[in-house]
């Protein structure tokens, strides 16, 4: 599990969760920017910083860590990353740092070298958050990270009806709820998107207008925080051709510079294209396709798992087949309209030219377009 960008994405998008967990009021948090800063001696990157942003007050700045594994390195390598930090920025705030673990078992202390600097240290042990703690639904969700996977649905389950009830602002409760279905997905990745969403009671909510506004909006003011309209149509555009070079949706993320549900947005979008695309290219030019094509697909299509992404890689790896040039060429125009209209829904516009789907493209729709050229219903 990517529990680091798990914690990143919930500090930057729900800052208050963090002073929570620190046992301070959530009132501070307002006036903190979560932030990460490259530092260039040693290629060194401080990915979680919470900096005041107003540097005449005397509030202090919060470098954070996630630690789930055992490292003896790790304050070695942590304070060698601040110190270097002061020494190049030279904030003008007084430093601490809070690394969260799951566990103390999993702590490597290093008391020889820094137990005079500890008194600056919070560390947090998950597991020993106490009653009073367990209460808030922020701090909630990120004991949801080391739930055992046999209960974390009903957790899951449990948070989100928790979070419809007490959070009033539509896009804060629509990012927190994407936040509990990534935990999910990441807990339990033998399971498709669509299983989870089902198993989380998601797939009506996501049908609603509320949670459809919600969503857009967000990906509108994710444009505004410094992005021009062009600049994030050109980060968007390029997410199918990384995803076709094999990049992880947190890769993509990372190097993008992007918000991780944009990018899981994207990637579930351009993996129904490329299977909406096939099924347009058999409703509409079926004559492409010998029935030995055909008979391929079928095999092909047979033994594959009801799974979007699993159906996605199959049909283009079938339609980049040596001999398969007419289809792919086909393939790829249509496709390239879909994913013209993709971007556009990302950027919370409707297409004038062609629209996406209006229905999810599933394994026996695609059947059904092979062995009788059916339309969408």
């Amino acid at each position: 599990m990517k529990t680091d960008t798990i914690f990143y994405s919930l500090f930057k998008e729900f800052p208050s969760i963090f002073f929570e967990l620190i046992n301070q009021s959530t009132e501070p948090a307002a006036t903190y920017e979560f932030t990460s800063r490259e530092i260039k001696q040693l290629s060194f990157r401080v990915d979680g910083l919470f900096l005041p942003k107003n540097e005449a007050s005397n509030q202090p700045f919060y470098l954070v860590e996630v630690q789930f594994q055992p490292d003896e390195n790790l304050y070695y390598r942590l304070f060698t990353e601040l110190f270097i930090f002061l020494n190049q920025y030279k904030p003008p705030h007084p430093w601490r740092v809070v690394v969260i673990y799951p566990t103390r078992r999993i702590e490597r202390e290093q008391p020889l070298q820094f137990r005079e600097l500890f008194s600056r240290v919070q560390r947090i042990y998950l597991d020993e958050l106490g009653e009073a703690e367990s209460d808030s639904l922020g701090v909630k969700v990120v004991k949801l990270v080391t739930e055992k996977e046999q209960t974390a649905p009903e957790k899951a389950r449990q948070l989100i009806e928790q979070a419809q009830v007490e959070i009033t602002d539509e896009t804060r409760k629509r990012d927190l709820i994407d936040l509990i279905e990534t935990i999910i997905v990441y807990k339990l990745p033998q399971k498709s998107r669509q299983e989870i969403e089902a198993m989380l009671g998601l797939s009506e909510l996501k049908q609603t207008k509320v949670y459809q506004e919600a969503k857009q909006e967000g990906l509108i003011e994710g444009r505004q925080e410094g992005l021009t309209e062009g600049e994030l149509k050109a980060k968007l555009t390029a997410i199918p051709r990384m995803i076709e070079f094999g990049l992880s949706v947190e890769q993509i993320a990372q190097l993008q510079d992007l918000p991780l549900e944009v990018v899981q947005q994207a990637s579930q979008l351009f993996h129904q294209q490329n299977v909406a695309a096939l099924v347009e290219l058999l409703n509409n030019q079926r004559s492409l396709f010998s029935q030995q094509d055909l008979a391929a697909l079928v095999e092909l299509i047979e033994p594959l798992p009801d799974k979007i992404e699993d159906l996605s890689y199959a049909i283009a790896q079938w339609c980049k087949q040596e001999g398969n040039a007419v289809q792919l060429m086909a393939w790829r125009q249509i496709r390239s309209g879909l994913l013209s209209a993709m971007v556009e829904k990302l950027l919370g516009r409707n297409s004038d030219t062609q629209e996406t789907p209006s229905v999810s493209v599933n394994k026996a729709m695609v059947q059904n377009a092979v062995e009788s050229g059916e339309s969408f219903e």
